[in-house]
């Protein structure tokens, strides 16, 4: 029996200090120095203007176009698609950190998710399907030498995981549950079949297969391809969806060609999972395969964490070629940058690869990329051959319908002007074409606002907990966030030679209770902090354990808003920050506080006074609220003439 393991606290804790997070956060997009902080475009959705900013001194991030933030190992979870855990192992693989491990209790074990039951129980599948390969005489006679004849090196047989399936009705069925494995749970990762209560078999049978990797790198599907020349059995069958793979979130190959396509700022699709494979081994490594199906949105997303630079290969089809028209406007519409390559008739980019030299087969990919215009144009004209007027027309306005897909106005221009001169029509024509077209769309998008518009108006009003802004301008809550940004902010910043911002802070609303729940929360967790002797840091408030509690500090972490080196040198114009004077700031805010919940007393009393009570009572309350009310005045006449302490 396998046992689970978990990473023990001290190895998470090497892991946590040897973290630089722009060296983790550089992996995966560019970043500019600005000031004493990073900016770059934000890798979760496509912009123009960077809005994505790294503090190194507080060692966090913040996506201001999302809302995401937080440290390394947030952001690692966040681009990869993985969890907690798995950011770990990634971030000590990097670091070179040797991962320390806990043996789990079989209590512990049962308790883990359906999510990690599933990852568990499919790498138990493909360890079985290589095993196959390698050391059963039917994988070796029948799969190694299916991949060993269309070239495939064992270390690329061993770089993509390659295995083999048993031709018999339940191999994987009875190896699984002799390891302890579930029908359920094989059923669940759609490992194997069960049409009636009494009949169970392997989904897979007598096939090569290929792993599907999420971007960690751990399998979550399979592909699977018959080697038999029976034509009522499909070619390839695939994995069902479920809790771990969606197969419109997923690229084939994309966990083997992260690091190439960030290397070479350019991404190759292709539709098989052979095509993959046979461009690594010529050398082409930055290449991902939609496995077959039509290229999604989400998929486009994907490659854009890389980036912006799509070139699609296409087998020497004319007719599917024209049929795959779709993805290319879709790469447009998500304002990547797209061109194609087509294959000489009868090849695709596997047979095309294993016909000439890696240097060859490279040289041919670059010498023969085309602009979508002049691929679309080249497609449609059957490699340029004179049309008739009506079919120029048509293709004119199919090659501008796809131009009015650009969000960018620059790169519609200049698309405009490549189109005018290779279809030798007007540029001024194509505009007013395109004019309408756009016209027609933003007409279309008003109906359709205006529509939705009129649904929630007639909906039923659907109750929300935050306050809303007329009753916030009642309640100490913005004071209350204001208190707790300079706690979290300059917290270990001193405050005169005896205490430090925090120590004031804490010490002056130890006896206030926030009305916010969360900020009364991450106060209380901050004095723990401060009561054990440790600095208040991001990472004492950032983690999995509370979501909540991660994204209000990080909230508060500012870096957008920030006075760049040059500006009073170039406007001779000095600004003044509250950092250059907390014991004032700190003071202040403290005074706001106390006035905004003495007001809220006063309130309370005042209301209290205008109920019926005793004599007795009604001397109690008038005095307390004479008492709150000097209180105020004091307060009121030091937020006047504030001196620092």
């Amino acid at each position: 029996m396998k046992f689970r393991m978990a990473i023990n606290d001290a190895t998470i804790q090497d892991i946590k200090n040897r973290i630089d997070i722009v060296d983790v956060i550089g992996d995966f997009v560019s970043l500019k120095k600005v000031g004493g902080n990073y900016r770059a475009l934000s890798p979760f959705t496509n912009e123009k203007t960077p809005s994505f900013y790294v503090s190194p001194s507080k060692e966090i991030f913040k996506c201001f176009s999302t809302g995401k933030g937080g440290d390394a190992i947030s952001f690692v979870m966040e681009v990869e698609g993985i969890n907690y855990i798995e950011a770990l192992k990634y971030l000590a693989q990097k670091y070179g950190i040797e991962i320390q491990e806990e043996e789990m209790t079989d209590e512990q074990i049962a308790a883990q998710n359906e999510r990690d039951s599933l990852f568990i129980v499919l790498n138990f599948a493909n360890e079985y399907f290589k095993d196959i390969l390698h050391n059963h005489e039917e994988g070796k006679s029948i799969g190694l030498s299916y991949f060993k004849e269309r070239g495939f090196t064992e270390s690329t047989i061993d770089k993509f995981d390659l295995g083999y399936t048993l031709d018999t009705w339940d191999g994987l069925l009875k190896a699984a549950t002799a390891k302890g494995h579930t029908e359920a749970m094989l059923e669940k990762a759609g490992l194997i079949l069960k049409p009636e209560a009494n009949k169970v078999y392997d989904r897979f049978r007598g096939r090569v297969v290929f792993p599907i990797h999420n971007v960690a790198g751990k399998v979550i599907a399979f592909g699977a391809r018959t080697l038999r020349k029976d034509k009522k059995q499909p070619k390839y069958i695939n994995s069902p969806e479920t809790e771990v793979y969606h197969k419109s979130n997923i690229l084939y190959g994309l966990f083997q060609a992260r690091k190439a396509i960030r290397n070479a700022d350019t991404c190759f699709l292709v539709e098989g999972y052979t095509d993959v494979i046979s461009m690594h081994q010529a050398g082409v490594e930055n290449v991902v395969s939609s496995s077959g199906t039509s290229l999604t949105k989400e998929q486009i997303q994907l490659i854009n964490r890389y980036t912006r630079n799509i070139t699609v290969l296409y087998d020497g089809d004319s007719a599917g070629i024209k049929a795959s028209f779709r993805g290319i406007d879709m790469i447009l519409e998500n304002d990547l940058d797209v061109r194609a390559v087509v294959f000489p008739e009868g090849e695709d980019p596997d047979s095309y690869s294993r016909s000439m030299s890696s240097e060859v087969f490279q040289q041919y990919l670059e010498d023969n990329a085309q602009d979508f215009i002049t691929f679309k144009t080249n497609i449609l004209t059957d490699g340029g051959k004179q049309v008739d007027p009506v079919k120029k027309v048509q293709i004119i306005r199919e090659v501008i319908e796809s131009i009015s897909l650009i969000p960018d106005g620059i790169k519609r221009s200049v698309y405009i002007q490549s189109c005018a001169s290779q279809l030798d029509i007007e540029e001024q024509v194509l505009i007013s074409e395109l004019n309408k077209i756009l016209i027609q769309k933003q007409r279309k998008d008003r109906q359709a606002q205006n529509r939705n518009e009129l649904q929630v108006e007639t909906a039923e009003p659907v109750p929300t907990t935050p306050p809303k802004k007329e009753e916030l301008k009642h309640t100490s809550y913005h004071v209350e966030r204001e208190c707790l940004r300079l706690l979290v902010n300059y917290g270990n910043e001193a405050y005169d030679d005896e205490m430090s911002v925090a120590d004031f802070i804490l010490q002056e609303t130890e006896s206030i209770t926030f009305e916010d729940e969360m900020i009364e929360k991450t106060f209380n967790h901050a004095a723990e902090i401060v009561s054990r002797g440790d600095k208040l840091a991001p990472d004492q408030f950032i983690g999995p354990n509370d979501p909540a509690m991660s994204k209000l500090v990080i909230d508060l972490l500012e870096m957008k808003y920030f006075v760049s080196e040059g500006w009073e040198k170039r406007h001779r114009i000095g600004v003044v920050h509250e950092s250059e004077d907390l014991p004032e700031a700190a003071y202040k805010m403290v005074l706001r506080l106390k006035k905004k919940k003495l007001e809220k007393l006063i309130g309370q009393t005042d209301e209290s006074l205008k109920k019926p009570s005793s004599e007795q009572e009604q001397e109690e309350l008038i005095k307390m609220y004479m008492h709150l009310k000097t209180l105020l005045m004091e307060v009121d006449a030091e937020l006047g003439t504030v001196i620092p302490r």
